[in-house]
């Protein structure tokens, strides 16, 4: 066998999948088939999740119980909310939403039960409780009280009416609901991946679903759209983003929003939400930043070469000021990325035990060989800080 070293694996194909499908060249991404745009203008967050878990849009009948299901499992034990106060109010969401997660399997009687049935279940229940969760920290760690979650209402009013209080309009929750299925699944990114990893070594669904968080969580993976906030916020009006925007430039500091991993052309979760943003912006009083990410995108993609190297905004740039709009904290943006892609990261889990393999990959060793062993006491200090030069320094332990 001919092994060869793929850092970071952009060229190694880890996983058959029939969830998406991604053209990054052509700016193209399919749901089992279905370009993300189609879904994104038509369709809603229940039926895209029944999508990924079972290859085929639902009739009306089947997506009518599925939602039920999803809206019956909206509620969490009353046990988890002492687990919730014991989290310091002044953690992060997402390290909150972390353990949160995890804790969820020491209150489901099926957390063990390896069974595709008890993982469709366990893969519902997290769907359905992750924004109960998100909205109960939020509302905790703020001093207010807590919400309790509706059951007659979709999975977006849900939240944001758990995360406010107040019935959301209908272009609000639409507004949710298209970020929704924008973000459920895409490929085998880092966090699918993580928990494809964890799943295949016959873990349970929470395992997996808490390594997906936790990856999702590092700053290389999620976390964009608030940094696309943090910038609009920090230029503060439209008169000087010219200014800002081509002083970066000048600079060749990145500009956030923009580029992708894996697409070379415009982004297609980024095509409808672009004119949605606006219409939410406006209807939130919030066009002055909507138009701040316009006059945004015009500057850069005037830029010599810019289009030629396929630089364009990505989802981030626009549901950014979405989430601003419907009155989301800046520290809430990934957690509703992981709301969504919580139907993608099961989905796929549910894909691997279906023809499990462990998932153990070679690593290419480069530190050294046949070294000497010494008693402690023969030992003088060395004269560089490692023999590996992956390792760097030392470490010591004080009680």
């Amino acid at each position: 066998m001919t092994l060869s070293v793929d850092k970071g694996l952009g060229n190694t194909i880890a996983a058959d999948t029939q969830l998406s499908f991604i053209d990054g060249a052509k700016g193209v991404l399919e749901y089992v088939g279905f370009d993300i745009d189609s879904l994104a203008r038509n369709s809603t967050f229940e039926e895209t999740t029944w999508l990924l878990w079972n290859g085929r849009l639902p009739i009306a009948r089947e997506l009518a119980d599925f939602s039920k299901q999803l809206q019956a499992e909206y509620e969490i034990d009353p046990r988890m909310m002492d687990v919730l106060r014991s989290i310091p109010r002044t953690a992060s969401p997402m390290d909150a939403l972390r353990t949160l997660v995890s804790a969820l399997a020491h209150f489901d009687v099926e957390a063990d039960d390896p069974s595709p049935a008890a993982n469709q279940r366990k893969a519902l229940r997290l769907v359905a409780k992750t924004p109960t969760l998100i909205a109960n920290f939020n509302r905790w760690r703020k001093g207010k009280p807590i919400v309790s979650p509706d059951s007659t209402l979709t999975l977006a009013q849900n939240f944001l009416w758990m995360l406010t209080g107040a019935l959301p309009t209908a272009a609000m929750s639409r507004a949710l609901d298209v970020c929704l299925v924008l973000h459920a699944d895409h490929g085998l990114n880092a966090s699918t991946f993580a928990a494809r990893v964890t799943i295949s070594t016959q873990s349970d669904m929470y395992s997996a679903a808490t390594s997906a968080v936790g990856t999702l969580k590092g700053p290389l993976h999620g976390g964009a759209n608030q940094e696309v906030m943090e910038m609009l916020l920090e230029i503060g009006q439209l008169d000087k983003v010219d200014e800002y925007i081509k002083s970066k430039l000048a600079r060749k500091e990145r500009i956030m929003g923009f580029g992708h991993r894996v697409y070379k052309a415009y982004d297609p979760r980024a095509t409808y939400l672009k004119t949605f943003a606006k219409q939410v912006a406006s209807d939130t009083g919030n066009l002055p930043l909507y138009e701040m990410t316009r006059r945004i995108e015009e500057i850069v993609l005037a830029q010599p070469n810019i289009i030629e190297k396929g630089i364009f905004p990505n989802v981030d740039f626009y549901s950014a000021t979405t989430y601003y709009s419907l009155g989301l904290d800046l520290d809430l943006f990934t957690c509703m990325f992981a709301a969504s892609r919580m139907s993608g990261w099961t989905g796929h889990c549910i894909e691997q035990l279906a023809a499990n393999k462990l998932i153990r990959p070679h690593a290419d060793y480069t530190g050294p060989h046949g070294l000497v062993y010494q008693p402690v006491d023969q030992r003088s200090k060395p004269t560089t800080s490692s023999t590996s030069p992956s390792v760097k320094g030392t470490m010591s332990v004080t009680a």
